[in-house]
C-alpha cells in the first residue's frame, strides 16, 4: 500500500485508521470510527481515497459491506463536516463500485445538489467516470480526462479509471484507452498485478494474444498470496486469452467442392 505521506508519524496515524476500520467490520459504526480518524488528521482527498477504497473491499469480503451500514440519505445528509462527508461519500461510492452498481453510482451523483455536485472531489469523480464508463457512455471519457489531469499518477484513482474502461466494451477505442492507461505512469514498472490483468485484457480485444498471455502471467505472479477471488478472476482472464488465441490461429477447414456428374 503506498499511503500518500507528509510525515513519519502522519503515515503511522492514517495506517492506524485504516487498522482501525478493518479490526471489527461487523461492527456498524466502524464507517462513523473511520470519518472521525480522517477528521482529525485533516485527511485530504488522496488519503481519504486510499484509505476508504480499502476499507470498503475489505469489509465486502468479510461479508459486511458498507452498503449495509450507509443509506443513500445518510451520505448525502446536510450539516456534516466536509472529511466526514467525503468519507461517507467514498465508502459509499467505492462499496457500489466493487458490486459493479454503475447505475447506481451514476443516479445518485446526478440527483446531489448541482453546487455539491460541481465542488466533488477528485476521487468521487473518477467513481462517477467508472459508472459512465462501464456503461459505455462516451461521456465518462471526458469527465475521465478531467480526473486524469488533477489526479496525475495518484494510483488508486487510475485504478478506478481502468476498472470502469474495462468494464465498458463499446467504448470508443475502448481497449486502446485500457492498454495506454494501464501501462502508463504509475504502472510503466510492470508491477502492479491489477494494472497487468487490465493490460491482458486490452490486449486480447485488441487481439495480441501472446502479449496478453505475458502479462496475466506476471500478474498471477504478483498477486499476493491468499486473494481467492482477484486470483479467480486472473485465471479466468488468462483462459479467455488463450481461448481467443487458439480460435484465431485454428486452421480454417477448408472443403473441396465438385459438381455431380
Amino acid at each position: 500500500m503506498n499511503l500518500p505521506t507528509r510525515t513519519p508519524g502522519r503515515a503511522l496515524a492514517l495506517l492506524h485508521a485504516q487498522a482501525r476500520a478493518a479490526a471489527w467490520p461487523a461492527d456498524p459504526s466502524w464507517p462513523a470510527r473511520l470519518a472521525e480518524d480522517l477528521r482529525e488528521l485533516g485527511a485530504d482527498w488522496r488519503e481519504s481515497a486510499q484509505i476508504c477504497a480499502d476499507a470498503a473491499w475489505r469489509a465486502r469480503a468479510a461479508g459486511h459491506s458498507v452498503l449495509g451500514l450507509l443509506a443513500p440519505e445518510q451520505v448525502r445528509a446536510a450539516g456534516l463536516d466536509p472529511v466526514t462527508e467525503r468519507t461517507c461519500l467514498h465508502l459509499y461510492l467505492s462499496a457500489l463500485r466493487y458490486d459493479f452498481r454503475t447505475r447506481a453510482i451514476q443516479e445518485f451523483v446526478e440527483q446531489l445538489p448541482s453546487g455539491v455536485r460541481a465542488s466533488l472531489d477528485c476521487y468521487s469523480r473518477a467513481l462517477y467516470a467508472f459508472a459512465l464508463l462501464g456503461q459505455s457512455h462516451d461521456a465518462g471519457l471526458a469527465v475521465m480526462d478531467e480526473v486524469l489531469a488533477e489526479a496525475g499518477d495518484h494510483a488508486k484513482t487510475r485504478h478506478v479509471l481502468l476498472h470502469g474502461l474495462w468494464l465498458g466494451q463499446d467504448l470508443d477505442r475502448g481497449a486502446k484507452r485500457l492498454l495506454a492507461l494501464s501501462t502508463g505512469p504509475p504502472f510503466d514498472t510492470g508491477n502492479d498485478p491489477i494494472a497487468l490483468f487490465r493490460a491482458a485484457g486490452a490486449l486480447r480485444r485488441l487481439g495480441r494474444y501472446d502479449e496478453g498471455l505475458t502479462a496475466i502471467d506476471r500478474a498471477l505472479d504478483l498477486l499476493p498470496p491468499g486473494d481467492i477471488t482477484v486470483h479467480a478472476d486472473l485465471v479466468r482472464e488468462r483462459s479467455l486469452i488463450a481461448i481467443a488465441r487458439d480460435l484465431h490461429q485454428r486452421p480454417q477447414a477448408h472443403t473441396e467442392g465438385g459438381t455431380a456428374a
